[in-house]
């Protein structure tokens, strides 16, 4: 067996991406796709969805379900209760993200509650409600991204930060538990991605942040991380940067730092 059918065999037949209308989400929906799974992608904006779906039904021959729904509405058990019950999920990839940018004190609160609705109910609600038929057939895997911005306070993206530093705790905590029952978890603990929304949020979008990468990279190696341990930071250069700031700097000076890489976002 080549390496995409060890990958179905472990991981399918049907994987689940959430925020998959675009940018990393439709990168992680057309590596999977190549590597032979069925898809459903679930986003909140449907024209978009329906569009990422049709390119890759025509690219790599494979079923695609859609399932446009907000992951910060009170529908979202039910919806993935019925979606469980039509599809045997192997695989899931939680990329749906909100992030509010600016100083926290300027922010509308409904904007900050849907930050944690979308980046921290809704992963909890998506792996409570699936996960436990994966777990019955003792095999599948996870995928959550996270960020380096959550490695410590980040300004003007503070509430997103700390957003995905849950999201980080909560994917090592479960890489633990769920191993014994045959199933993967990773954190991808991305930096900056060129995706349409940094593009939007970036003020000197032509001047990327150090570390950048294309979506395709970084869903690449974080799928080829799955059941090699629990966080992985895409990039050579971000595992350099994640190291020192993490791991060498004073936390105050860590802090600064992530200031001055998030100063230009709008």
């Amino acid at each position: 067996m080549g390496d995409a059918s060890l990958f179905a065999a472990r991981y399918g037949p049907v994987a689940l991406v959430a925020g998959a209308s675009e940018g990393l989400g439709a990168a992680f929906a057309g590596a999977l796709a190549a590597r032979g799974l069925d898809l459903v992608l679930l986003a909140r904006r449907s024209g978009p969805l329906e569009a990422t779906a049709a390119s890759l039904r025509k690219d790599h021959g494979v079923q695609v379900h859609t399932c446009a729904l907000d992951l910060a509405s009170d529908n979202v058990v039910p919806a993935l209760q019925s979606l469980g019950l039509r599809h045997e999920f192997g695989l899931i990839v939680y990329n749906a993200a909100y992030a509010p940018v600016g100083p926290m004190l300027e922010q509308d609160p409904a904007c900050l509650l849907r930050a944690v609705d979308v980046n921290v109910r809704g992963p909890l609600l998506v792996l409570r409600t699936l996960l436990p038929s994966m777990k019955r057939r003792e095999h599948g895997g996870v995928v959550l991204m996270s960020s380096l911005a959550g490695s410590q306070g980040t300004p003007r993206v503070a509430t997103y930060a700390a957003t995905k530093a849950f999201n980080t705790v909560l994917g090592e905590g479960l890489w633990k538990e769920l191993r014994a029952h045959g199933l993967d978890v990773v954190v991808s603990c991305a930096g900056a991605i060129a995706t349409p929304g940094y593009a939007q949020a970036s003020s000197d979008a032509k001047r990327p942040a150090p570390g950048t990468l294309p979506p395709a990279a970084v869903a690449h190696e974080t799928l080829r991380a799955l059941g090699k341990g629990p966080r992985i930071t895409p990039g050579w250069l971000n595992k350099i940067a994640g190291f020192i700031i993490g791991r060498l700097l004073p936390r105050r000076w860590a802090v600064a730092v992530m200031a001055a890489s998030t100063k230009s976002l709008t």
